[in-house]
């Protein structure tokens, strides 16, 4: 029999796998957290927003396509945390990891069809993200499920879904305006993770910094394609997109404010529900949280 590498580090959840293995079979695969939509009163208004749609993403967008046509240039105005958000994680550094995730994959998903610029140059565009809401993910169950997930992978033709408890969620609410400060496009979003589709990781944080660059990808597909995405985005990622993700040098130089993806070795670490703090990569000086 195979042995797990899993076990070597975290050595102590793995005294729990006889025990939440039954449990995990037993429970709901398709077990998620729920996070309500919230409004932290940043946006330079609320009145456009449409009604709240979306079942694992819940949002209320606001989108003028018309007026976004002609935008050549997007800045990006560093991530916050309104009070509320930054009091339920304990940590400034994870707070600071999980805005730079956000900020970076909105610059790598809108250089498809932007120029982006540092922030506070000159642009058609200006695109601010504020964190309304996380649930911390629960690190001891986070462990656990990784143990059961890899564990059982390796007796098993496939491996037990993540345990539906302790799952982290994150709510953001974000805008885009224009060169006089017009408002061209906002939401409202929140998500929770889910037992299918996020790895558990061992970090207070370790599911909103996955969920959000789920964000940015439903915001920046919006503001690429000037109206509300409808259905699963099923395209390919484009060759600047690949590269990047992939930790190589972004399309434009605006984008390394945010730190460079992980890469094939953030993947790795997440499968292994190792946190994202070990693998991701610092941003250059010039970006400040």
């Amino acid at each position: 029999m195979r042995s797990n590498p899993f076990l070597f580090f975290f050595p102590q959840a793995s005294r729990g796998l006889s025990l939440a293995l039954p449990l995990a079979l037993a429970m709901a695969a398709t077990g998620c957290s729920s996070v309500p939509l919230k409004e932290a009163g940043t946006l330079s208004s609320y009145g456009n927003l449409g009604a709240p749609k979306g079942k694992l993403s819940k949002s209320r967008v606001y989108v003028d396509g018309t007026r976004l046509a002609p935008a050549k240039t997007v800045s990006i105005v560093p991530t916050t945390f309104a009070f509320s958000a930054a009091t339920r994680v304990k940590s400034d550094a994870d707070r600071t990891m999980v805005a730079n995730a956000l900020d970076r994959a909105l610059c790598i998903s809108l250089s498809d069809k932007y120029q982006l610029v540092s922030a506070g140059q000159p642009a058609d565009l200006t695109v601010r993200s504020v964190v309304t809401d996380i649930v911390p993910t629960n690190k001891a169950m986070a462990g656990v499920s990784t143990v059961v997930t890899v564990g059982t992978g390796f007796v098993l033709p496939v491996g037990v879904p993540r345990l539906p408890a302790g799952l982290g969620g994150l709510a953001v609410e974000a805008e885009a305006v224009d060169s006089g400060g017009v408002q061209r496009a906002a939401i409202v979003w929140s998500r929770g993770a889910n037992s299918l589709q996020n790895n558990p990781r061992v970090s207070e944080v370790g599911d909103a910094y996955s969920l959000a660059s789920k964000f940015s990808g439903e915001f920046s597909r919006m503001l690429i394609k000037g109206k509300e995405p409808k259905g699963l985005d099923i395209s390919l990622p484009s060759g600047q997109r690949m590269k990047s993700w992939l930790g190589g040098k972004p399309k434009y130089a605006a984008c390394d404010a945010f730190g460079r993806p992980p890469g094939l070795m953030g993947a790795v670490a997440a499968k292994y529900g190792a946190p994202p703090q070990w693998t991701e990569k610092k941003p250059k000086p010039a970006a400040t949280y």
